[in-house]
């Protein structure tokens, strides 16, 4: 089921990715879109939750996010729509990535795979650097909630997004592949650890791979992502030992 309620004391993307955050953490909970333009939160559930529930997960009656009873009630399309509609952004990106790479790769008489990964892994890193620093602070909010050195380095959260943008120059201009695929390797590895335990525990928290733009639940999606990076990197690090 979705409903729609009127949700008010968001003033900034940060505010709309920490509602987000804090909403998908309750259990039923498959997906949520907030606006603060609109003061409106849009929730799925697997069963009615009640509007008490959903305050005491904004931190109670005395926080700044107050949210009031449903403006619309909806019942959602099938599941198979539903998670290609949520996950459409990322399988657009990586479709978009996949077609570049594959076309340099083509025009430079460069057909083998590995001048395809780093293409696409160059692509990847400018892409997610990108809607990271869109709003740089929301990334931050939601990279804590469950990265298991930003839950104790808290700027490690912004490092982040600056460390991607800097890998995807790297892998652009191909500066010193196997210092650039090591570094890849270590820190996708670390990343991973935390996809791993929240999608494993089954929190329901907000991905932060393309930052606070989009509401992308923390999934195996996530896990693929990640691996697949460190995949590649591991190949090419391989490779270049040979």
């Amino acid at each position: 089921m979705t409903h729609t309620y009127q949700l008010t004391g968001m003033t900034c993307g940060s505010c709309e990715a920490k509602v987000k955050s804090s909403l998908l953490m309750l259990p039923n909970v498959t997906a949520v879109d907030v606006s603060k333009a609109d003061n409106t939160a849009t929730i799925t559930m697997d069963k009615h939750i009640a509007l008490s529930d959903f305050q005491n997960a904004l931190g109670g009656a005395a926080s700044k996010y107050q949210i009031a009873s449903p403006l619309s009630v909806g019942e959602g399309a099938g599941v198979e729509a539903s998670w290609i509609e949520t996950y459409k952004p990322i399988l657009l990106i990586f479709f978009y990535i996949s077609l570049i790479s594959s076309l340099i790769s083509f025009y430079t008489n460069n057909n083998g795979l590995m001048s395809f990964m780093q293409y696409f892994m160059a692509g990847f890193f400018l892409v997610f650097s990108f809607f990271k620093m869109l709003n740089l602070k929301g990334f931050a909010d939601s990279y804590r909630m469950y990265d298991v050195i930003a839950k104790q380095i808290p700027v490690w959260a912004y490092l982040y997004a600056f460390i991607e943008l800097g890998l995807g120059v790297a892998y652009t201009i191909n500066f010193n592949p196997f210092i650039i695929n090591f570094i890849t390797l270590v820190v996708m590895s670390i990343s991973i650890v935390g996809v791993l335990k929240s999608v494993l525990n089954k929190q329901k928290i907000q991905c932060a791979c393309l930052g606070a733009v989009f509401n992308l639940p923390m999934s195996t999606v996530t896990i693929i992502e990640d691996a697949l990076m460190i995949a590649m990197s591991a190949i090419m690090l391989f490779t270049l030992n040979k």
